[in-house]
Order: structure tokens, then C-alpha cells, then sequence
């Protein structure tokens, strides 16, 4: 016997076609969306800025993980350190402009990236161009949260060794995974 929801008929369990949907699911464990810390150098990585974000964008989201899904935050979190000595292409550190507005008539506020970088540091710089290849969602301010910037590589200790107890190497030879308690 079918039941009707609607205009459609669904099969009865007793079909052999009828799949249970409880059995397509898998477990997902605690373990699994632990959050692991990553250690990156801007100031010795060569890549320029915006591969450097794009890579932090990737950990962030999680998508180095097998149990990526667009709709659940299981990222990790990213020291990035050195990023007085980031590194731009080009003429873009005195041409490319930052905007940003009230919404109020005539309170259109620009500033270049150089003068950010006099005026509030590189690590400001980074998390704009991150926040830029996050994805636009309710999960966007919860995954830039977890970008810890930092200016000098002597203020990490504080940041982080409270929480790692080993350091490893990840597939990418400029970002160190470190393993949190």
C-alpha cells in the first residue's frame, strides 16, 4: 500500500526500491569536527596575498576535511603570523582602494593598502582579503573569527601554545598543523 502526500505517491516500505533514509546517513562523531590549529608565516611564505588567503579561506570552511558540508561550520582555526612583511604584486599596495560606506548621503570613505597598512597593520589587510573568498552566509563572521592575525612571530606563544600539544605538517609546506588537547 502508497501513501499521497500531496500530488505525489511514495512507494510503501515493504517495496524492494524503497530505501530507508536512516541507513544513507552515517554517524558523525565529536572527533570528526574537532578543530585543529594552523600556522602559517606570511612573512617567509613567497605566494602572494591573495593565494595565501584563498588557502586560509579553504581551513577556515573546512574543506580539508572528508565531512565538508556548505551548511555546517566544522573549520579550523589559523594563526597566520608576519603580516608586516606581506607580500602584493604589482602596484597594488599604492593603487588598490578599500571602500566603505553608512549609507548615509556623502559618507563614502576610501583608504589605499598602504595607508591601511600605517594606519591598522597587515593582519587587517589579510583578514579583508579573506573575508572576501568566504562565502556570503550566516557562517561568514563565526569562520573569520577564527583567523587570529599577527603582527610579530613572539606573540604566537601566547595566542596558542595554551591549546597544542605537537606540531605537523600539512600537505601545503608553508601552513603547520597543530593539534589542539
Amino acid at each position: 500500500m502508497s501513501q499521497t502526500v500531496g500530488k505525489v505517491r511514495l512507494p510503501s516500505p515493504s517495496c524492494n526500491n524503497y530505501i530507508l533514509k536512516s541507513n544513507l546517513q552515517y554517524p558523525q562523531t565529536k572527533l570528526a569536527y574537532s578543530r585543529t590549529w594552523h600556522h602559517l608565516d606570511v612573512g617567509t611564505d613567497p605566494r602572494p596575498l591573495g593565494r595565501i588567503a584563498s588557502s586560509i579561506a579553504i581551513f577556515l570552511m573546512g574543506k580539508n576535511k572528508p565531512i565538508w558540508d556548505p551548511s555546517t561550520d566544522c573549520g579550523d582555526y589559523v594563526v597566520a603570523t608576519g603580516c608586516h612583511d606581506l607580500h602584493t604584486t604589482g602596484k597594488k599596495r599604492f593603487q588598490k582602494k578599500y571602500y566603505r560606506h553608512n549609507t548615509r548621503p556623502g559618507s563614502l570613505k576610501e583608504i589605499t593598502m598602504d595607508r591601511m597598512f600605517a594606519k591598522w597593520g597587515g593582519g587587517e589587510v589579510l583578514r579583508k582579503a579573506v573575508s572576501g573568498m568566504l562565502p556570503k552566509n550566516r557562517l561568514r563572521d563565526k569562520r573569520l573569527a577564527r583567523l587570529k592575525g599577527v603582527l610579530g612571530s613572539t606573540e604566537v606563544r601566547r595566542v596558542v601554545v595554551a591549546n597544542v600539544i605537537g606540531i605537523q605538517l600539512s600537505r601545503d609546506p608553508h601552513i603547520r598543523t597543530m593539534r589542539t588537547l
